[in-house]
Order: C-alpha cells, then structure tokens, then sequence
C-alpha cells in the first residue's frame, strides 16, 4: 500500500524518507522517457547497481556523468584502456572494471543500433510503442522481472550489450516508465500515466 508522507502525499514506500530517493521518486521515477541517449545512461546506471541499491548510485550519479563524458555515447565508444584505468581510480563511481568495460561495450553497441534506428525506437517497438500502464496496490504485487523484460533483455544481449539481465531490465523499464509500476494509491500513478504518449511508428 502507499504510504502518507510528511506532506500529506501518497506515494511508493521504497524511497522512505531519504530527501533525494524521494525528489527521484517525485520527478523522475516512471516518467516516460523517450530520448535515446537519456535512456541509454539509464540503462548503464542500472546496471552499475547490480547487486547495490539504487540510492548508492543516485548518490554517484553526478561523478559518474562527469567519468563517462555526460554519457555521451560517440565519447565512450572511444574509451581506452588508459580511460579504463582513470575510472578504476575514481572514488566517486563504482570501481568495477567488468561494468566500466562492459559500458564501453555497451555504447558501442549503442552506435551500431543507432545506424539502423534510435534506440528508443528500438526499445519502443517492444510495447508496441505505448506504456504498459500497471495498476498494483501493494508492492508485494509489483514484479522483479516479465517475459517483456527477458526478451528485452536477450535482444540487448544479442546486440552487445553487458550487464542487463531481465531483473536490471525490469528496473530500467520502471524507472524510464516503459512501465508505470507507481502503486495505485501513490500520487505519482495518475501523474505519470497522464505524461505518456503514443509513439507507434507510422503505418
């Protein structure tokens, strides 16, 4: 069930009552991204989690912007082995040299997705272009993974990308409102549900 905060709003009860897990939660959790870059540095944080909380790399966030060019992928592409070893030193990220590897990785694959299409639309196509809009009440109902996001996450495999498991998936379809996983009785639900838009590719 949602939870009343000390301003009198509803919301999920996962961000507690940390002051910027609830600003995300408030601004950007579940918001339809359609951007390709923005979700392609949603979909690399995600995986820096992996096996974190989310809230660690929230903290991290602005030092691993500023690690990996603003998340440029035409800049990451070209890392080296000397950009590899500059990140291994920085106290700021998470110092994991199979993710910092894999992201180089991963925007290469971003690159030679982007010659055929945006990568929105290459993850778009996949909910036929719409929000799978949810409507759980309890957080016990809310899912770690779907089918959507096992094929989404073998299809990014396929194209290269490293570190995005069906779970990593998940999270990243809920954070960039590919699904919209706000509970019900949060205040966020209608909001987030309002801000979609229909982005099926013309007939």
């Amino acid at each position: 069930m949602a939870i009343e905060g000390p301003d009198g709003k509803f919301r999920c009860r996962w961000p507690g009552t940390d002051p910027l897990y609830l600003a995300y939660h408030d601004a950007e959790w579940g918001v339809p991204e359609y951007e390709s870059r923005a979700l392609w540095e949603k979909l690399i944080l995600d995986g820096f989690q992996a096996g974190l909380s989310w809230i660690t790399i929230l903290r991290k966030r602005d030092a691993f912007r500023a690690g990996f060019a603003n998340f440029d992928p035409e800049q990451v592409a070209r890392f080296s082995e000397a950009d590899v070893a500059r990140l291994l030193a920085d106290p700021g990220i998470i110092r994991h040299r199979g993710k910092i590897e894999g992201t180089i990785k991963s925007a290469q694959a971003y690159l030679r997705i982007s010659e055929r299409e945006p990568f929105a639309d290459f993850l778009w196509k996949r909910l036929d272009g719409r929000v799978l809009q949810n409507n759980f009440r309890t957080q016990g109902e809310v899912p770690t993974q779907t089918a959507l996001s096992e094929t989404i996450a073998k299809d990014l495999k396929k194209a290269g990308f490293t570190f995005c498991g069906p779970t990593i998936v998940y999270a990243f379809m809920e954070a960039c409102g590919l699904v919209n996983d706000h509970l019900t009785g949060c205040f966020r639900h209608a909001e987030c549900a309002a801000l979609a838009r229909d982005v099926r590719p013309a007939a």
